[in-house]
């Protein structure tokens, strides 16, 4: 799985709102600095988290952004899926609507178990979690992996 530019900025402001005071907004610009983002790409990307959903923008002196509803209910999938679409996909299909014969059959057990691997992490880690350090213990485990930080 590849985590692209677009995702880990949109987790990282996200993150940065989550972690905002009283649920303040802030500015974009303030995120960008937060997290060491470029502003411009910042912008187009919490367009499509306030398309989503998950943030809100609020107009005056003190606007910016603000996360629309408790970060304890917004996973780091919901945030992914919001800028980047599914979060496995093979040659930009689903799983599920693939096929393989013959001695690639089983490949296509092989994504869907990526998937519901990728979807064990990505959908049970809140903004709220993220941002206190209190992972689930699966999560903190599958990083604990002997291997886990290896680049082979």
């Amino acid at each position: 799985m590849r985590v692209s530019a677009k995702a880990d900025y949109a987790v990282r402001a996200c993150a940065e709102l989550a972690a905002s005071p009283h649920g303040d907004p802030v500015p974009a610009e303030i995120l960008a600095q937060g997290q060491d983002i470029p502003t411009a790409f910042l912008e187009r990307i919490l367009g499509d988290l306030r398309r989503a959903g998950i943030v809100v923008s609020v107009r005056g002196r003190s606007g910016g952004y603000r996360l629309a509803r408790a970060a304890g209910s917004v996973s780091l999938a919901e945030v992914i899926r919001a800028v980047d679409g599914p979060l496995v996909t093979v040659r930009d299909e689903r799983p599920p609507s693939l096929s393989y014969d013959g001695s690639a059959a089983s490949l296509l057990d092989v994504w869907v178990a990526l998937r519901t691997s990728v979807r064990s992490v990505l959908d049970e880690v809140t903004l709220a979690s993220l941002v206190a350090g209190e992972l689930p213990d699966h999560v903190k485990a599958l990083a604990a992996t002997v291997g886990a930080w290896d680049n082979p």
